[in-house]
């Protein structure tokens, strides 16, 4: 390719060619091809020639590979340290992910003022707020220690000159958007400078030992700005979800080297900063009406943690010929699937009713367990008749209208009879994994129709 020439970058998956095309070959999106000018070739950078840490590597035999426990760093707050699976692991590199104002700098703020208090060397890099800001937020927070040093800096050559110089033991990069190269022509933010970007990071983070935290804009799809290939270059992917109107957070990890993955962290937040919620269950259910119809509590889980939100359903006849379908945290196909069972197998007509569901919290949920509580749901709210209190409802609902097993059923029962919930109705095949639980009323059920006759009172 000539020097000082144009290639065309997806900027779904970061798939590089040298003419235009309409659809990616690699990720077979539409229209993600952009011209950028070609990033210049390094000498000695070809893939599999050196090692990280810049040695000639050579095979060598699993036996003679050592491996021991990763020696974790807390970062203070136990939600952010389950997520990642312990702690920070020296040497990762953690991709932290989120809408516009949901509160990425101020966590990673809090971080770094947690470890200020124990790590000799801690470094803050922004590109896009100047010191007098961080230092508002900072005041906000609490107070810092010495350890914590900010930088405000764009200049990827000058972040990498005084990273090597300080040696610091945690970097946060606050965002990768704004960093660039003076080798690369395009602009911030652009396929290429990102990408080159978050290599020279990785090199960093390897070769020295540091742990370094990026920030990431997400574009309106809710996927990190930039090309995919970001999010396999990175140790851990960590995203902030929630409404920024709303004072809760999720903290969901979705790819973790070190750990387990869909493990989430609940945050609210408050003027001081965000504030760790330690039991989600009580939060989310706070504020649930009592004997009112189409709420039901169920129980989902999250990674290794269960956790009882409340599911709420309204249906009323339409006034239009086409019934009007809305979900907000369920997936939309899969209320219309799980309607269209009840229409056939319980001869509801809810062809003629419009139907609103909403999982109370904010909360995004794809889980199958999560079927039986919908049902309940919109049954309760067409006949208007509540579902009796203290009941925690979860199975997966077939298209025969049968009540399938879930995963980690004794967990979701325990988990409900710590918050006193006494009455749990879950499928039928999974009785036996939770027959000696006590303290609990459990009701066994294989169809939906059996889960009617159950929950009269």
């Amino acid at each position: 390719m000539k020097k000082g020439g144009t290639v065309f970058f997806c900027q779904s998956c970061g798939y590089e060619s040298a003419k235009w095309s309409g659809q990616c070959p690699a990720c077979k999106a539409w229209n993600t091809f952009a011209e950028e000018p070609s990033a210049p070739r390094i000498k000695g950078s070809a893939s599999g020639k050196r090692s990280l840490d810049g040695k000639k590597s050579i095979p060598v035999s699993l036996q003679q590979i050592e491996s021991g426990d990763q020696d974790r760093i807390s970062t203070g707050m136990k939600e952010l340290d389950q997520v990642l699976g312990g702690g920070i692991v020296p040497g990762s590199l953690v991709l932290v992910g989120g809408d516009p104002g949901i509160g990425k700098s101020t966590l990673l703020l809090q971080v770094c003022r947690n470890l200020g208090e124990r790590l000799p060397g801690i470094l803050y890099i922004s590109g896009e707020e100047s010191l007098q800001q961080i230092k508002l937020r900072a005041v906000r927070i609490g107070n810092f220690q010495d350890s914590l040093k900010l930088l405000c800096e764009t200049n990827l050559s000058d972040i990498e000159e005084t990273i090597l110089k300080e040696k610091p033991k945690v970097v946060v990069i606050d965002s990768i958007q704004t960093m660039y190269q003076e080798e690369i022509s395009s602009a911030p933010g652009s396929v290429s400078q990102v990408r080159e970007a978050t290599g020279v990071l990785m090199r960093l983070a390897k070769d020295q030992g540091i742990s370094i935290f990026i920030v990431g804009h997400v574009t309106k799809e809710g996927t990190v700005a930039g090309p995919r290939v970001l999010e396999h270059m990175v140790d851990t992917v960590l995203y902030f979800e929630g409404d920024r109107h709303a004072s809760y957070r999720v903290l969901r990890g979705v790819k973790n080297r070190f750990g387990s993955t869909n493990e989430i962290g609940v945050f609210e937040m408050r003027e001081e900063g965000l504030r760790e919620v330690e039991n989600p269950s009580e939060y989310m259910l706070s504020g649930k009406p009592k004997g009112a119809s189409g709420s039901v509590v169920a129980c989902t889980m999250e990674g290794t943690r269960p956790m009882l939100l409340e599911v709420q359903a309204l249906v009323c006849k339409t006034n239009f010929g086409l019934p009007r379908r809305t979900a907000a945290g369920m997936d939309y196909n899969r209320v219309n699937l799980l309607m269209a069972v009840l229409e056939k197998r319980l001869n509801l007509p809810l062809s003629s009713y419009d139907a609103y569901v909403n999982i109370a919290g904010g909360l995004r949920l794809n889980e199958p367990a999560m079927d039986l509580a919908l049902v309940l749901a919109v049954i309760s709210s067409y006949k208007d008749v509540p579902i009796p209190e203290k009941t925690v409802v979860f199975g997966e609902v077939g298209l025969s209208g049968e009540v399938r097993a879930v995963s980690m059923a004794p967990q979701r029962v325990q988990e409900a009879k710590k918050l006193g919930f006494t009455r749990a109705l879950i499928p039928g095949s999974s009785m036996e994994q939770v027959k000696n639980i006590k303290g609990i009323e459990l009701l066994g059920v294989s169809a939906v129709r059996d889960a009617l006759r159950v929950i009269k009172p």
